[in-house]
């Protein structure tokens, strides 16, 4: 009989923490309704003698992200009035904790540093709306993962 996980391990969305920390002020970003970061390695094609085809060496990565909240903070925007009025651009780090207390998957926490805003939302209102959410996108320079998640039963 083969081995499965059990559905109780998978990992619920809603049970995360986001934190933000801008100018060293630690807030506990709340209003997110959902983070996305993605590590994209960047590769270099190699050409090898006796074969037709290539081979792909990594070369370095980059970080980027997106992130919705809802609108009700005015955090990223004052990063962007910084830049605009002072042309000082304020770099910022995010953590992601994801921890399903029902899961056997234990904890992950994730730190991006040094994450950087594309831009932003400047005011939005929606008289048909229900709530008002704003998206963001963003690059970032590092990261970190002081927890990980645990090696599940039957995985070994």
């Amino acid at each position: 009989m083969a081995l499965t996980m059990h559905a109780k391990d998978t990992v619920s969305g809603v049970s995360a923490e986001c934190f933000v920390t801008v100018d060293g002020k630690r807030y506990n970003f709340m209003q997110a309704v959902n983070v996305e970061a993605k590590m994209e390695k960047t590769k270099k094609e190699v050409a090898i003698l006796g074969k037709t085809s290539k081979g792909h060496k990594s070369a370095g990565w980059n970080g980027t992200g997106k992130a919705s909240f809802y609108y009700n903070t005015s955090i990223f925007r004052e990063l962007l009035y910084k830049y605009k009025t002072e042309g000082k651009d304020i770099y910022f780090d995010m953590q992601i904790v994801n921890e399903d207390p029902t899961s056997d998957a234990g904890r992950q926490t994730i730190i991006l540093r040094d994450c950087n805003i594309n831009g932003g939302m400047l005011a939005i209102f929606d008289a048909e709306g229900d709530t008002l959410k704003e998206d963001v996108e963003f690059t970032f320079e590092d990261w970190e993962m002081p927890e990980k998640f645990n090696i599940l039963s039957g995985m070994e």
